[in-house]
């Protein structure tokens, strides 16, 4: 009896999504609007190692690469610090915090417009240790979380930029 209640209501709730104009990002599938597009972006190098990072999580997340004609270029500015926060009475660092930060420009091959600007960013805290080892190696840790939380942002902002340009039908 408390089912016949909760289907109505259901039905009233998907109606009302539906008509209010929502759609999905990635409507269509691997041959959809926005996934066309993000495979027809290209990236750019990216300078240092945290650049190599955030370049590689890029191309793997913007589809086969290569597949379509590059339509975009994808340039990525980084800003990677390291700033030791935590501070003991002799002076020693005890807690560390990496930020990246990126700034990215999507330039229209056709027309050399820079179509989308925009900025990316993360940060991760680190605990400093007596091993200097285990320090580094926390902080590597932290790089390789950072660019694949920046290359997510990065591509939900394309992809947010894709569903927005492309022709209706």
């Amino acid at each position: 009896m408390m089912l016949k209640g909760r289907v109505p209501l259901a039905l009233l709730a998907a109606l009302a999504v539906a008509s209010c104009g929502l759609h999905p990002l990635y409507g269509g599938g691997s041959s959809g609007t926005v996934a066309t597009t993000l495979r027809s972006v290209q990236v750019g190098p990216i300078e240092g190692q945290v650049g190599w990072l955030v370049r590689n999580a890029l191309v793997d997340r913007l589809g086969e690469s290569g597949s379509a004609a590059a339509q975009y270029r994808l340039e990525v500015r980084l800003d990677d610090n390291i700033t030791g926060f935590g501070i003991r009475g002799d002076r020693a660092v005890t807690r560390e915090r990496r930020t990246l930060r990126a700034r990215y420009q999507l330039v229209s091959l056709a027309t050399g417009n820079v179509v989308l600007d925009a900025t990316a960013g993360s940060d991760a805290g680190i605990d400093v240790v007596s091993s200097e080892y285990a320090t580094v190696a926390a902080e590597q840790t932290a790089a390789e979380r950072l660019a694949d939380v920046v290359a997510d942002q990065i591509v939900a902002r394309l992809g947010v930029y894709a569903a927005r340009t492309a022709p209706r039908p």
